[in-house]
């Protein structure tokens, strides 16, 4: 996201720039549907670009290659980590970092979150707040909300000095809100 260019509202197709539906809540409905199980690649590519153009916008013929520059330009942007490589230049195996947010999941929380930071009733922001825009709010909660002390949860660790309480206290509470059995879910970037 930059803030010295518009949000996307448009995709290039055969040489025209066509509307994309990039609305937080569609991309919700997006990656339910990449969540729905027995599917064909090809479906999934099918009924996304339906979500995100409308019916018979993009030919069946390019729903792979249309479906694949969406998905990598507006839904899964490229991590930008610094990769290490061994001696012999192979990439070296990352750390599988714990997922501390889920969006089905703690949607409750999320819309608490919102409604308490921005005053933002996300119902009413439906088809109107950007993907850009949600998540740029979502990434940037205060520490005061349900949200974010969830996510403290969900990443404490035991420090020294902390009572034997506290640690039996935090770890019920990591417990309570753990996302362990989502590991298949989307996360956010």
């Amino acid at each position: 996201m930059k803030l010295n260019d518009p949000l996307i509202t448009t995709y290039e197709y055969r040489g025209n720039n066509i509307p994309i539906d990039l609305s937080f809540d569609n991309i919700l409905d997006v990656f339910d549907a990449l969540a729905t199980p027995n599917l064909y690649e090809f479906e999934l590519a099918e009924i996304c670009l339906i979500l995100l153009f409308g019916e018979g916008v993009i030919q069946q013929d390019e729903y792979m290659t249309v479906w694949n520059d969406v998905y990598d330009a507006f839904l899964n942007p490229v991590d930008e980590q610094f990769t290490e490589y061994d001696i012999l230049g192979n990439p070296m195996p990352k750390k599988k970092e714990k997922k501390l947010i889920s969006l089905e999941k703690d949607a409750e929380l999320i819309y608490a979150s919102f409604l308490q930071a921005y005053g933002m009733n996300l119902f009413s922001e439906q088809s109107k707040l950007h993907w850009q825009e949600f998540k740029a709010l979502l990434n940037g909660l205060p520490e005061n909300t349900i949200m974010k002390q969830v996510i403290s949860i969900r990443s404490w660790k035991p420090k020294e000095g902390e009572s034997k309480e506290y640690k039996e206290n935090m770890k019920r509470l990591q417990e309570m809100y753990s996302l362990e059995e989502d590991d298949d879910e989307e996360e956010v970037d």
